[in-house]
C-alpha cells in the first residue's frame, strides 16, 4: 500500500474512538484528581454502588473488562479501604464487592468533582449531543462483534 493510498487517521473507527476516549479520560482524570481517584476508579466505585454488592463477574461484564483487569483495578481501592470483597452467601465460589463507609464518602467527594467535569463537557458539546453520544456509544457497546476469522493472506 502506498502512503497516499493509506486511509487517514479519522476513517478508522477504532483509532478515532480510542483517541477521543484517551482525551476525554484525561480531562475527567484531571478534574477528579483532587479526590485522589482516577476516572476508572471512580467509575468502578459508582458501578459497585449502583450494583448493590454486585458479583465481580457482573461488574466485569457491565464494564466490558476481564476479571484479571477488574482485580488489578480493585487492588488499590481495597488497599485504601474503599472497597471490600466477600463470598456470596449462597455460592461461596462467587466473590462480591461492596463499598465501605470510607468508600461511600470517597464516592460522594469524587461525584462532586465528576459533576463539574460532566457539566464542562456538556457545555462544550451541548447537553443533547452529549446524551446522543452516550446513547450511540451504548449501542456500539451492545453490538455483536463475533466474526469469523479472516482468511489467511496468500
Amino acid at each position: 500500500m502506498t502512503k497516499t493510498a493509506m486511509p487517514g487517521f479519522s476513517p478508522c473507527n477504532n483509532a478515532t474512538l480510542r483517541r477521543a476516549a484517551r482525551k476525554l479520560s484525561r480531562f475527567y482524570d484531571d478534574v477528579i484528581a483532587p479526590s485522589g481517584l482516577k476516572g476508572t476508579q471512580y467509575g468502578l466505585l459508582y458501578q459497585i454502588y449502583v450494583g448493590s454488592e454486585p458479583a465481580m463477574g457482573t461488574i466485569a461484564e457491565e464494564m466490558v473488562m476481564d476479571l484479571s483487569a477488574l482485580g488489578h483495578t480493585l487492588k488499590p481501592l481495597i488497599r485504601d479501604g474503599y472497597v471490600e470483597t466477600f463470598a456470596d452467601k449462597d455460592d461461596r465460589r462467587i466473590k462480591r464487592v461492596r463499598l465501605t463507609t470510607l468508600g461511600l464518602a470517597k464516592l460522594e467527594e469524587a461525584t462532586k468533582l465528576w459533576s463539574t467535569a460532566q457539566q464542562r463537557f456538556e457545555d462544550m458539546v451541548g447537553r443533547q449531543r452529549a446524551a446522543d453520544l452516550r446513547a450511540m456509544l451504548d449501542e456500539v457497546a451492545e453490538l455483536d462483534y463475533e466474526v469469523p476469522p479472516a482468511a489467511p493472506s496468500s
